[in-house]
């Protein structure tokens, strides 16, 4: 039966959302407080990742955490505040931190991130869709032993679940990135992983969805959401009031400000991550994490991409030319010869990535609505995640059995 369906959120969760309610005949509208020219998912570093199996809550990362926060150059940092919403969060995510929690939510997020991968490529090879995907894996690279023996203890665990990864040496990686001048002492190679140009996709998708009869609201803002018993009955934006059967909140890190107004309490905090494009030849074939620096690098459609750090702080789109200037100077470090220019730097953008406390996404129904479906909270894994997403939400208002158990990802979960 074919439904009216309002999205809040136009980023990669919304479009993906969109894509696969509309292949189903749902009537989509989304609505953005932006453009849809800006935010994480423009920004971000492009990766569809099977080998990320551990979650940003892991074991020891508090102490890093309390060790970097007086580094202003350090890959991840939180700001401490006395606001309750913060404190609840910070202190679930402590909770969250336990090898045992790690250990039940490396499947999940594998399969999830498989799930995704194959979605996009049917996607591309579908026709619908003309976008740069490119299935080249993803080398962890290291200057020092200890993360290369870190990191070889979570390619070892990926291998236990059925996934391609190679130990290689840093004669090895040269035959793999001839040209790209590496200074390292090796990489883990995870063969599972793919890339992407995300700004290329989004407009593309968006083009695409508005001409199947998405009706795409841009620059509107939800101010208040009208419910009657446990149904919500439509939303007032700052220009209009829209009805519809069904409500999928997918709008980021704001999704907790907008949940308030529903009576939700949503744990999730903004992480904020940097990007610098770099147009200038660089020689780079193959994405890659320079692991001690924290730092993405993806080559993308027509440019390279360096991304990183992992800022939790209320939401704003502040640049910090500092942490810019970590990423480009980790960069020169890596990579022999390799220089970013100021204007480059200058050019930095940011996008906020929603941050749940065990870095699982909420993607699901909650007990007090029946019309409401969760699609946020992937943090770093948002763009990978997308079309997995969308397909479960899709799956979840069409009342047809989930690609997944949705278990893990309930809203409603403890910590």
């Amino acid at each position: 039966m074919s439904k009216k369906v309002v999205i809040i959120g136009g980023g990669i969760m919304g479009v993906c959302s969109a894509y696969f309610l509309n292949k189903e005949g749902h009537e989509v509208t989304i609505i953005d407080k932006s453009n849809f020219s800006s935010g994480a998912s423009f920004v971000n570093a492009g990766y569809i990742t099977p080998s990320h199996i551990i979650s940003l809550a892991a074991p020891g990362i508090i102490t890093k955490g309390l060790k970097w926060m007086f580094n202003p150059s350090s890959p991840f940092y939180v700001k401490p505040r006395l606001n309750k919403d913060f404190l609840q969060w910070a202190w679930a995510f402590k909770r969250s931190a336990t090898k045992q929690k790690v250990a039940q939510s490396i499947p999940v997020i594998k399969d999830i991130n498989i799930l995704s991968r194959e979605l996009y490529i049917a996607m591309k090879s579908s026709g619908d869709l003309d976008f740069h995907f490119e299935h080249k894996g993803l080398l962890m690279a290291y200057k020092h032993d200890k993360a290369g023996e870190q990191e070889w203890e979570v390619g070892k665990k990926a291998i236990q679940l059925g996934l391609k990864v190679e130990n290689l040496t840093a004669k090895e990686v040269k035959i793999l990135e001839p040209k790209a001048n590496l200074n390292i002492k090796g990489a883990v190679y995870f063969h599972s992983d793919a890339h992407m140009t995300p700004g290329g996709f989004m407009k593309n998708m968006l083009a695409y969805l508005k001409r199947q009869g998405v009706t795409i609201l841009a620059e509107e803002e939800v101010k208040d959401i009208i419910i009657s018993n446990n149904s919500i009955k439509k939303v007032i934006t700052n220009k209009q009031e829209i009805t519809a059967d069904e409500f999928v909140m997918a709008a980021g890190s704001w999704s907790p400000l907008i949940s308030k107004k529903l009576g939700i309490k949503m744990l999730l905090q903004p992480g904020k991550g940097y990007r610098i494009n770099v147009a200038q030849e660089t020689n780079i074939t193959i994405p890659t994490v320079l692991l001690e620096a924290k730092v993405a690098v993806t080559p993308m459609n027509g440019f390279t991409r360096f991304s990183g750090t992992m800022e939790i702080d209320k939401i704003n789109h502040k640049i910090n030319p500092i942490r810019v200037n970590a990423i480009a100077n980790s960069a020169s470090e890596y990579y022999h010869g390799l220089q970013i220019s100021t204007e480059d730097k200058e050019a930095a953008e940011c996008g906020l990535r929603p941050v749940t406390p065990d870095g699982l996404p909420y993607i699901g129904r909650t007990s007090q609505f029946n019309n409401l479906t969760f699609a946020t909270g992937h943090a770093m894994m948002g763009w990978s995640l997308g079309p997995a997403t969308g397909k479960l939400v899709s799956e979840i208002i069409s009342d047809q059995k989930s690609s997944l158990d949705l278990t893990p990802f309930q809203v409603e979960r403890t910590f």
